[in-house]
């Protein structure tokens, strides 16, 4: 309404000053009745003579006009003048960007200093800054495999909170936190420094049983942290997710909308989308900025048993018995469908955003391309069979994203460190690490120096069989690389 007003008021006034002979009279008695519009309406009509010209104390009085108007917002005007100087001074986008560039690049500096020995300084920080932009588009790649030199088991930790089998294993992305969860109701928050338990969280008092109000027993069979460390959450062995503080271990949010136990769960990098797969055949996803369910997402046949995804908008998930693996592209709305195990799949891991790897019932680890509904390679057999004849699960897996470092995990006493070669269709073992029970949960830390190994006496989700003379607790073991960073 306001511009439309001030474009009538202008067409009056044009309309005034179409004719200037016929309204040579009136301009001067509209500027005695109106001040500025008449003094306006002289000046466009020419120049005044001087002895028109108003005196100096009439123009004085029209300033004191002024000075009245700005005494009313007090300090005499000077407000004006302060406001206007204020604008002039703020900081526009682009001079952000710029600030913000600089200080980007003098962080490096100060980091690149620290590491460069035989290299320059110039050198260092455009690597650098080509390995972080590569790294944001999911287009890193590092062989850090073939540089692996030795590993050893450096330290377990245990605490009597977790006196039954370890069943998930989350690491802060910077490393300095690893957040563990058992069958028992503890989920435990240990320092990677010094190898001691910092917080705890009770599951059991905020779990809701379902309506026939059986109770069961509480355990946490999956972890994930978002990147920014404000979310945690957890699968508490039943269809519902909590969601917690993983800095004060407070309980934030229970998210109801499964009907079955929920089996895996991931957050999206960089966000707090949540991606949550469950046993009733659905992976729902959830927006924890406004503690929401956003929608489902259906198409297994069978319950999904692991999750998995990297910063696109895109989830990779595993379909138990159905033997599928799934990729979903959310904002195509579609998905793509891959198979090659023999018998369910138990875990998936995103190596990046185009290769991926899989483990399952039947004993096999394959190596995928997001390109091919088949395998590029299938190791048969990876930790060979029990004493019934019967293949060994794989049962957990893990990456280090962005490189060719793959450990698995199963019951036959040894971890498991593959290199892979998509290009040459290779999966190969490089190295075996002597762990004995189940290991239910793998992760290693971002520079792939260092691999948290969740180890128990029984399989996560059930008590088929069990190593008496296993121990629940994290073994933790030290990789080390002929660079000490891996790249």
């Amino acid at each position: 309404m306001s511009s439309s007003f001030f474009l009538k008021a202008g067409s009056k006034a044009n309309k005034k000053t179409k004719t200037p002979a016929a309204t040579k009279g009136k301009g001067v008695k509209t500027a005695a009745k109106s001040g500025k519009s008449g003094f306006q309406n002289a000046r466009a009509e020419g120049p005044v003579p001087k002895k028109q010209r108003r005196p100096k104390e009439k123009d004085e009085e029209i300033e004191s006009d002024d000075e009245e108007y700005n005494s009313d917002l007090g300090d005499g005007g000077h407000n004006t003048l302060a406001f206007s100087s204020d604008e002039g001074e703020e900081e526009t986008a682009q001079d952000k960007r710029l600030r913000l560039a600089k200080q980007y690049l003098s962080e490096i500096e100060k980091q690149e200093s620290e590491r460069a020995e035989d290299r320059e300084l110039g050198q260092s920080v455009e690597q650098r800054l080509q390995t972080d932009y590569l790294d944001s588009v999911g287009k890193l790649r590092r062989n850090i495999a073939g540089n692996l030199k030795t590993n050893e088991v450096t330290s377990v930790l245990k605490h009597k909170l977790h006196h039954m089998p370890i069943c998930a294993l989350a690491l802060s992305p910077d490393g300095k936190f690893l957040y563990a969860g058992a069958k028992s109701q503890f989920v435990l928050k240990w320092s990677t420094q010094n190898g001691k338990v910092l917080d705890k969280c009770d599951v059991l008092p905020h779990r809701e049983e379902p309506e026939t109000g059986k109770k069961r027993r509480s355990h946490v069979i999956a972890i994930c942290l978002s990147t920014d460390m404000k979310y945690m959450a957890l699968a508490e062995g039943g269809p519902h997710i909590q969601i917690w503080c993983p800095q004060t271990m407070k309980h934030v949010k229970t998210l109801k909308g499964h009907r079955d136990s929920v089996a895996g769960l991931v957050f999206r990098k960089g966000t707090h989308d949540l991606y949550s797969a469950a046993k009733d055949r659905s992976v729902k996803i959830w927006s924890l900025d406004e503690m929401a369910y956003v929608e489902s997402l259906f198409g297994h046949q069978t319950g999904v048993t692991s999750i998995d995804a990297l910063s696109r908008e895109r989830a990779i998930t595993a379909g138990g018995s159905d033997c599928s693996l799934r990729i979903w592209k959310i904002t195509e709305e579609s998905q793509l469908i891959y198979n090659g195990h023999r018998d369910s799949i138990e875990c998936v891991k995103l190596m990046n955003d185009e290769h991926f790897v899989s483990g399952g019932v039947d004993g096999a680890i394959s190596l995928w391309s997001a390109l091919k509904k088949k395998p590029i390679c299938t190791t048969q057999l990876a930790h060979g069979v029990g004493e019934n004849g019967v293949a060994n699960w794989i049962t957990a897996i893990a990456v280090v994203v962005n490189t060719d470092l793959v450990a698995t995990g199963s019951c036959d006493g040894f971890v498991k460190l593959w290199q892979t070669n998509p290009n040459a269709r290779k999966l190969q073992q490089i190295q075996s690490i002597p762990i004995t029970g189940f290991i239910n949960g793998l992760t290693f830390n971002a520079d792939g120096t260092k691999l948290y190994v969740g180890v128990g006496q029984e399989h996560r989700l059930g008590r088929w069989w069990r190593h008496k003379e296993a121990k629940n607790n994290v073994v933790v073991v030290d990789i080390v690389l002929q660079n000490a960073t891996g790249k």
